[in-house]
């Protein structure tokens, strides 16, 4: 599998349970790493982000689109090629990011919003 890392920048632990998930779902345990915005201001936060993604390529999944996890990840990834981001995280496109980790992180991020943006649906309203 490729060296393509998934990062998953969010408020509070919501990064750490997508993990977690993915984790249980699929048995993958290598592919994406959890970074919160916890406690810390904007130069910590670049910093955590700097750790988890190391010196490969890597596809950053925020939250939000606003507020400080989008704002970082896109400073960050203004200042490096090999990075992408998503924003409005959700489990089906981290899942599906986990078993195309061979494409560049710019097709992965597309293939993963296309996951994403297909598992949204309202059902059964009145």
């Amino acid at each position: 599998m490729s060296d393509l890392r998934g990062i998953i920048v969010t408020h509070a632990a919501v990064a750490q349970a997508l993990v977690a998930a993915v984790g249980a779902i699929t048995g993958v345990q290598d592919a994406l790493s959890g970074v919160s915005n916890e406690g810390c201001g904007t130069d910590e936060l670049a910093e955590r982000l700097r750790q988890a993604i190391g010196d490969g390529p890597a596809v950053l999944f925020v939250d939000l689109p606003g507020g400080s996890c989008f704002t970082s990840s896109v400073r960050y990834a203004k200042q490096h090629a090999e990075i992408a981001v998503v924003t409005g995280v959700n489990l089906a496109m981290l899942l599906d990011f986990v078993f195309h980790r061979d494409n560049s992180p710019a097709e992965a991020a597309r293939r993963a919003v296309d996951a994403g943006a297909k598992a949204i649906r309202v059902t059964g309203a009145a």
